[in-house]
């Protein structure tokens, strides 16, 4: 770096040119797909496949019959495909905005000198050589190697693992390659704990420590997830059993017939593409992005991001949810919950950093316990607490605001922030004795940083007056770990006056120490001394001298409070069969206490440490994860053992981390989740679902809504299949049983295979049914409401399928009796078979056509539920209700209005053919009825026998 540039900084004109040459300052992943790549991408489905063969079938046979007319099959089959593909499109489009979006509102900013003015900008537009000031709290927004530190530590965890903040010297040199030994270099994703430094920007984006960790995470190819599994398998089946069904009956219709012209050859050839059309519920990609789409909007107002549709249907699956503490469980503020002094111990109600909250006698306190049920406000103990929490909130750096909305946020250490807010709560539950008691009536004249050495962090006041500093001059200020501060002690502070500390008053305070320890509090004691006349302390090295023969004031107890919505939230996941386990970097004690707190079971109630872990082998280890549910002091790599050790028992793992080292957890998870306010951006791109608010309440939002949306599909899929196959069943059954229904005779008007079979059912009456009835009430099935608590059941098997054999036979059997109530209308309406008839075919062929459609929408009421009757919560989801009316007012124009005549070879049908049909089509509603409640009468005994209820 040139003087000019360290003095300086870049002008704004080198920036501006290095920033073109090297590039913003990004992480960047794999090179984003084109709009038409991810267009083209929406027929990479095997449903789609199908659907294709039949629009190339459909154009042959079109070619063959001399391009006769316009190729009405064809055109439909390719409308079919391309709204599909493009409502997938629009959908996935708007998901990636959502995540892009919460992107920019979560931008970082750093601070730098640019031809010799400080300017804040976009941590994207920070270059190699850009002279970066930073400050207590300030995001790291690119490597960089420190010209100048004051007590500088940083806060490495995200990228190092490391749970203590990192002391920075812009003089030493590493000792090591390690990152946590370049105690001259800063990086990227990181953020400053304490102090303030300038430092040289030397790499950006993705040469970047973090760069690199970002760039072997996206070498690692991305699992499909376990919908995506199940829609392409299913796909493939279905496939094959159309092409099977389709070859059959083919085969034996030209085995069967003296099939041998081009014409008839190509009659067969469209009832193969009938068929496919038939079993192919063309809208099932569209209808599965839109329902996903509209689940995902809905999770957003809960605040939690999906990335990708189908990740939903993971994260309803998860039999284990593996969660971060801080911040997630907890809120992430410290808070002072207890006060022990000479005179005795109070508690302070309130949680977080409002200040709120009231002091309370704590008379569990193993000093001298106070008479009264509230500390007086003139009372030793008060005088000594409220040394405590002033001296405590002086020894740090934290400020306190409150914003806009009402709410209250900090700046600066947490910790002193926790004392700050406490003093605060102290100032309102008593009445200032003198103006001293505002911490605005002092000035520090120095500030002596914690070092991991000392363990002790203090400031020099100079004070207008107080108690324990009658001349007005200078005081100095100390706080940090107890045993080290005790040890520095020579006086304690009783009421007003100051004793010589003595072993009794020692061993009293260690006894209250252990006391709020194993109460999982973290600890911090307070002490000061005034100093005489003469002592100076105006830098860090002759402060540093003055911690010694302080004056003891007393501990405080403090706690990063459980979230209050967490407990419900915990209770209502383990109702639902969902094992919550909490890893944490934390000490074992604190884990303990919180995990007991927010109703975590743990077998043992102990939490395992990462280096138990590290200790155990993969079969020691699989054999920890089914008992303990609480794991502490861990590493990244722990956490990634803890996950495969899971999975390898079975379970659907759902992970939440928020750190660079987090990342390959998050993505070996069944269904990685990032911290959206504290997640690092290589934590958001590893993960599936980021949670807005860094919320376990939200995540379990996102649950439900997983486990509805999952309901829903198996609801819409029962319904499309079903109604699909009575196509097909209709088709094929018709065309094996066409004399005994009546269906065949000479008249080759009749669109006869070779003279003797006759279809009951165009292709393009089927592309018909499937557009006014798969695409509408299936979307409405797609956002109905919950018949029941989908959160008072367990999560379904790990080897459970979106398509089990019980559904699947329910599937076919539905479909049979469609078909049967079809073919029977067909019948009806034509002489001989089993019912005389004195219809035309044309008629006949209407009445069979209006029948399918008057049982798909029965159907439809039916699919809501394989158990409970269609008649329960009838009127609940009025998008079916409107959906169903807008099909049957289609089927009425398709039947009465002319151009529809022609297009789908209809005729009108009188009232008594309308009420024929009716009455055929709404027998799928009674069969299922019968079927359900034989099915709930045979539950009620099993139950029964087991004892489970009295009947």
């Amino acid at each position: 770096m040139t003087t000019h540039e360290t003095e300086l900084g870049l002008t704004d004109s080198e920036a501006a040119q290095r920033l073109l040459a090297d590039g913003p300052n990004q992480l960047t992943s794999r090179p984003e797909m084109p709009a038409w790549r991810r267009f083209l991408a929406q027929f990479q489905d095997p449903l789609v496949y199908l659907l294709l063969v039949a629009l190339g079938i459909s154009l042959l046979a079109w070619v063959l019959d001399d391009e006769e007319g316009w190729p009405i099959d064809a055109l439909v089959i390719a409308a079919v495909v391309l709204l599909n593909a493009v409502l997938g499109w629009v959908e996935q489009s708007k998901a990636r905005q959502a995540v892009a979006e919460l992107a920019r509102l979560s931008a970082a900013t750093s601070s730098v000198v640019r031809s010799s003015k400080v300017q804040r900008i976009p941590s994207a537009e920070l270059v190699c050589g850009d002279l970066l000031l930073l400050a207590e709290g300030d995001a790291v927004g690119a490597d960089a190697c420190l010209i100048q530190a004051d007590a500088l530590r940083v806060q490495e965890a995200s990228l190092t693992g490391e749970s203590v903040p990192s002391s920075k010297d812009a003089s030493a040199q590493p000792t090591s390659s390690a990152l946590g030994d370049r105690v001259n270099e800063v990086f990227m994703g990181t953020s400053v704990a304490q102090g303030s430094a300038q430092a040289r920007v030397t790499a950006t984006g993705m040469a970047t420590q973090m760069g690199q960790i970002a760039g072997l995470l996206e070498a690692t190819p991305e699992e499909p997830t376990r919908l995506e599994k199940e829609i392409a398998r299913m796909g493939r089946q279905l496939g094959l059993a159309v092409v099977i069904l389709a070859t059959v009956v083919v085969g034996t219709i030209l085995w069967l017939s003296d099939a041998r012209s081009a014409s008839e050859v190509l009659a067969v050839l469209l009832l193969g593409v009938a068929l496919a059309v038939a079993a192919v519920p063309e809208g099932l990609p569209a209808i599965l992005s839109v329902v996903l789409a509209l689940g995902v909007r809905r999770m957003a107002g809960h605040q939690a991001i999906v990335k990708k549709l189908s990740s939903v249907e993971t994260l309803g699956a998860a039999t284990v949810i593996c969660t971060d503490k801080t911040g997630t469980l907890t809120r992430a503020e410290m808070t002072v919950v207890q006060c022990i002094t000479a005179s005795g111990g109070v508690r302070i109600t309130g949680v977080g950093y409002a200040p709120e909250g009231q002091i309370q006698a704590d008379g569990d306190a193993a000093s001298p316990a106070l008479n009264p049920a509230a500390p007086t406000k003139h009372s030793p103990l008060m005088a000594e607490l409220h040394q405590l929490l002033l001296c405590g909130a002086l020894a740090g750096n934290a400020r306190l605001h409150q914003d806009a909305d009402g709410s209250w946020g900090i700046d600066g250490d947490p910790t002193d922030a926790a004392f700050l807010v406490a003093f605060e709560k102290l100032q309102q539950a008593s009445i200032p004795a003198s103006p001293a008691n505002s911490l605005n009536q002092f000035t520090r004249t120095a500030y002596l940083p914690f070092t991991s050495e000392r363990k002790l962090v203090s400031t020099v006041q100079a004070a207008n007056s107080d108690p324990g500093n009658a001349d007005g001059s200078l005081v100095i200020m100390t706080k940090g770990a107890p045993d080290r501060l005790l040890a520095a002690c020579s006086g304690l502070r009783v009421g007003d006056a100051v004793e010589p500390m003595t072993d009794s008053h020692r061993a009293q305070i260690l006894a209250d120490i252990e006391r709020l320890s194993s109460a999982a509090l973290r600890t911090l004691a307070v002490a000061y001394r005034p100093l005489q006349a003469g002592e100076i302390a105006n830098s860090t090295e002759q402060a540093a001298a003055l911690e010694d023969q302080l004056i003891f004031i007393g501990i405080a107890g403090m706690q990063d409070p459980p979230r209050v919505e967490v407990v419900q939230a915990i209770a209502e996941a383990q109702a639902a069969g969902i094992r919550i386990i909490m890893i944490t970097g934390d000490h074992p004690r604190t884990a303990e206490s919180i995990g007991k707190d927010i109703g975590i079971a743990s077998g043992t109630g102990l939490a395992l440490t990462g280096a138990e872990l590290d200790a155990m082998d993969d079969a020691t280890l699989q054999q920890a994860v089914i008992q303990t549910s609480l794991y502490a002091r861990v590493s990244p790599a722990n956490k990634l053992r803890i996950v495969a050790a899971l999975q390898a028992g079975g379970q659907v793992v759902a992970m939440t981390g928020d750190g660079v080292n987090d990342a390959p957890a998050l993505k070996a998870a069944d269904i990685g989740i990032a911290m959206g306010i504290t997640g690092t951006e290589v934590a958001k791109q590893a993960a599936k679902v980021i949670l807005v608010d860094d919320n376990f309440a939200t995540l379990l939002h996102a649950v439900r809504e997983g486990r509805s949306i999952f309901d829903n599909i198996r609801k819409f899929l029962r319904y499309l299949l079903s109604s699909n196959m009575g196509e097909v069943l209709m088709v094929f059954l018709g065309v094996v049983a066409a004399s005994v229904i009546g269906l065949s005779g000479p008249d080759s008007a009749q669109v006869a295979v070779g003279a003797v079979v006759i279809l009951p059912l165009l292709a393009t009456q089927i592309l018909w049914i499937n557009l006014i009835t798969d695409t509408w009430p299936a979307l409405a099935l797609g956002v109905d409401p919950a018949t029941d608590d989908v959160m008072a059941r367990p999560p379904k098997p790990v080897a459970a399928r979106v398509m089990d054999k019980p559904m699947w036979w329910g599937i076919f059997e539905i479909g049979l009796v469609i078909a049967v109530l079809s073919l029977l209308a067909v019948d009806y309406h034509l002489p001989g078979g089993l019912i005389e008839g004195t219809g035309d075919i044309a008629t006949a062929r209407t009445a069979g056509f209006t029948t399918l459609v008057f049982a798909h929408l029965f159907q439809a009421f039916n699919a809501r539920s394989d158990t409970r009757s269609a008649f329960a919560q009838l009127l609940s989801n009025h998008w079916l209700l409107a959906a169903v009316l807008l099909s049957l007012l289609l089927q009425i124009a398709a039947v009465h209005v002319p151009v529809m005549n022609l297009a789908l070879n209809t005729v009108p049908l009188g009232w008594e053919q309308w009420m024929v049909c009716l009455g055929l089509g709404s027998g799928v509603l009674w069969y299922s009825e019968a079927r359900k409640l034989g099915r709930r009468v045979g539950a009620g005994r099993q139950m029964a026998k087991k004892g489970t209820i009295h009947v």
